[in-house]
């Protein structure tokens, strides 16, 4: 049966599941607070279980043409900048998975799924609108906005966020905990890197109470930046607060000098806390449920958040298509994600201390330590089951 679907929140997960929704026939609106249209400027990791469901929604090209396709990932020592192999992408991908692994830079990327959205229904985004509570009842779902507007839908969807107010209104205010890491973000124009730095690989700096991300971004004219360091005087859950070059090189400052020049080629760095939050068990009640971060959200330590964004959005639409009952749709959906990603939220967690380890401190116990964490089958059983997920084939919950 066709809906009339609200969600709240138009991010990469929101827009993912409203075109997922509308390509099935049904009826969307996407309620966004923010007056203009568009995403945080930073980069984001999207491996084959994602990349797939560009294929179920025919953005195969669109999303090709903004992004970078890395032949591979590496660890790197944080003091000798001494490297190791982790895995191949590119074709290894394809080759294994059936669908690349993609690098975007979140503004991209938001807009091929906001113009695929528009170009379906034209008036399918709703800016300015800022959700502050529902009416959930046997027939619908009543959206209350913070100009006194209502609007009326058979389900409604919360994709609002890690500060979710859909979230708020079913199950009341979560309990953050400061995980102790302070992450600094910023985007590079890759032309002012010399070449070593801009080769298209994902790499992960490790080292004794902190680690360094960098990648390429769209068709490798960028390079996202992430640092995260163990810090415990800052505790902003912002993705939009300032910091400063020098902060951020102090932070990092007996770090290879390859960091370094990464850091000082940051035009804004940006800082924010890392909150750990207890996945939920529950995300649905009658006709409203969450998505994304609104009822998952993780440190990014598998690169997997906007991943399993994506994959909800997809799933969302199959159990309503395979479900004839609305909202035992929604109680499908929510079983059939949660393992997983309960799974992805606590293995994300115990990635901090993995990258962060004190084995590392010295070259010769760092050799070691990456031998036998970083090994082939190590790196295997960490990976291999995030990446061969198929959220249009795997079964389904009574």
């Amino acid at each position: 049966m066709k809906q009339q679907i609200l969600i709240a929140g138009a991010g990469i997960g929101g827009l993912a599941a409203a075109l997922a929704l509308l390509r099935d026939g049904h009826d969307v609106t996407v309620l966004e607070q923010a007056a203009r249209l568009g995403e945080v400027g930073a980069g984001l990791q999207l491996s084959a279980n994602a990349t797939r469901v560009f294929t179920l929604l025919g953005i195969d090209d669109a999303v090709h043409a903004v992004a970078s396709v890395p032949v591979g990932k590496q660890v790197r020592l944080w003091s000798t900048g001494q490297s190791w192999k982790l895995f191949d992408l590119g074709q290894q991908s394809v080759a294994e998975y059936g669908h690349p692994y993609y690098t975007l830079y979140r503004p991209d990327l938001h807009a091929v799924l906001a113009n695929a959205v528009r170009a379906l229904k034209a008036d399918a985004i709703v800016l300015g609108a800022r959700c502050t509570g529902f009416i959930n009842d046997e027939d619908g779902v009543t959206l209350e906005l913070e100009d006194g507007r209502t609007l009326r839908g058979s389900l409604l969807v919360g994709a609002d966020g890690v500060h979710s107010r859909i979230r708020q209104g079913l199950f009341g205010q979560d309990s953050p905990v400061f995980s102790g890491c302070l992450a600094w973000r910023g985007v590079i124009q890759a032309a002012r890197l010399p070449e070593h730095l801009r080769t298209p690989v994902g790499t992960n700096w490790i080292g004794p109470g902190g680690h360094v991300i960098h990648y390429p971004l769209r068709h490798n004219e960028l390079v996202n930046f992430v640092g995260v360091v163990e810090r415990s005087d800052w505790t902003v859950e912002s993705w939009t607060a300032a910091g400063t070059t020098e902060e951020c090189l102090r932070d990092f400052a007996n770090w290879n000098e390859d960091v370094h020049t990464l850091i000082r080629a940051i035009e804004m760095p940006f800082k924010w806390a890392l909150m750990g939050r207890e996945p939920l068990q529950q995300w649905s009640s009658g006709r409203v449920t969450l998505l994304g971060d609104a009822c998952h959200p993780t440190l990014p330590f598998l690169a997997q958040g906007a991943g399993m964004a994506i994959e909800d959005g997809a799933m969302l639409v199959r159990c309503l298509r395979e479900t004839q009952d609305p909202v035992h749709a929604l109680r499908r959906y929510q079983d059939a994600r949660v393992e997983r990603t309960t799974r992805i939220v606590r293995g994300s967690a115990a990635n901090t201390e993995r990258f962060h380890n004190a084995a590392l401190a010295s070259a010769a116990g760092a050799v070691e330590y990456v031998d036998r964490e970083w090994s082939e089958a190590r790196v295997r059983e960490r990976y291999h089951w995030l990446f061969e997920y198929q959220v249009d084939r795997v079964a389904l919950p009574a």
